[in-house]
């Protein structure tokens, strides 16, 4: 219960401020090429307006006058505030569209209407979710997003559990369909996926993780970063072995073919990328790593990385030790 009167609490300030935000702009709009006089004198005689002609100005804009519903508070349990339901529409779904799934079953308890607004929980399935292959149906008559939600969150958590059993439970309630595309976008677009399992996941499904790679675009991206930004999406394993040897293979084919420029002007190949990617990987952990106490130095990097790639000029390998040496770890 004192989390629900917190909740409202905060709720009906976010009212108040948007709401000031929404009537001073209003003001400026309506009042603004009525005011002739030079700013100073003008804020003179604003200064000098008696409150009594500010109210009959409010009162004869028509409509309610919201400015007097928030002033006209009386005890302390009812100082300041404001039901949503009496604010316009609009401003209310405004409002309760900046909480969470978990505060906006707390909002419908309060206001049913306005927290069972369908338009709500769409908005945070697709921003929790982004790509599901229902959101591009026909949906039936009576679908509700709220439900949809709440089927999203259960199959996430059964997928952190296990991976296999929670694809299978997205696609019994006709959220995803069994096809490698649509599988990897729901992966790309999806934050609340875990890791591990998702490592394990892709391990089994190749087909899934080749449709995985082709979705990132590593155009004019400097090659430390887009390794970055790739193994972002897809964790790289703990230990080195062929699954490691695969990522770094899609990879190094996907940077060439996002960059056929850089190619052309460096002279890179997907070898000589592959071959790059794994001398990042050691040289984050040699300098990152606290066992390892004598760090490989700019000189040692430049000669040992050019021994394995000839055909990469010097300049170029050795920014790639500053942004490793600079920012840090391709892989974390």
């Amino acid at each position: 219960m004192p989390r629900l009167n917190n909740f409202i609490k905060t709720v009906l300030q976010m009212g108040q401020v948007l709401w000031r935000v929404a009537r001073n702009q209003q003001l400026q709009q309506e009042y603004g090429e009525q005011c002739y006089l030079p700013r100073e004198r003008g804020r003179r005689m604003a200064a000098n307006v008696a409150p009594d002609n500010l109210n009959h100005r409010r009162h004869c804009q028509g409509g309610p006058d919201i400015y007097q519903l928030l002033r006209a508070r009386r005890g302390k349990e009812e100082r300041g505030f404001i039901d949503l339901e009496m604010l316009p529409p609009e401003l209310s779904i405004t409002i309760l569209s900046y909480l969470n799934a978990t505060d906006l079953c707390l909002a419908s308890c309060v206001w049913q209407d306005l927290g069972n607004d369908e338009y709500l929980w769409q908005g945070l399935c697709k921003s929790t979710w982004g790509h599901c292959s229902i959101y591009n149906r026909r949906l039936p008559s009576g679908f509700s997003y709220r439900k949809l939600y709440m089927q999203l969150d259960e199959g996430s958590l059964t997928f952190n559990a296990n991976s296999q059993e929670g694809i299978g439970y997205f696609m019994s309630k006709g959220i995803l369909v069994d096809h490698p595309k649509e599988l990897a976008k729901f992966i790309f677009y999806t934050q609340r996926l875990n890791w591990k399992m998702l490592r394990v996941y892709l391990d089994e499904r190749r087909d899934v993780l080749d449709e995985l790679v082709t979705l990132h675009n590593f155009s004019n991206q400097f090659l430390p970063n887009a390794l970055r930004d790739f193994f972002r999406h897809i964790h790289a394993p703990e230990e080195r072995g062929e699954y490691l040897e695969t990522l770094i293979t899609k990879f190094s084919h996907r940077f060439c073919a996002c960059n056929p420029g850089l190619v052309r002007e460096m002279g890179l190949s997907p070898d000589a990328v592959y071959v790059l990617c794994y001398s990042l990987i050691l040289l984050s952990i040699d300098l990152s790593s606290p066992h390892v106490k004598n760090k490989m130095s700019k000189r040692e990097f430049i000669r040992n990385t050019r021994h394995a790639a000839q055909n990469i000029s010097e300049d170029f390998v050795g920014h790639l030790y500053d942004n490793i040496y600079l920012i840090g770890h391709v892989a974390v």
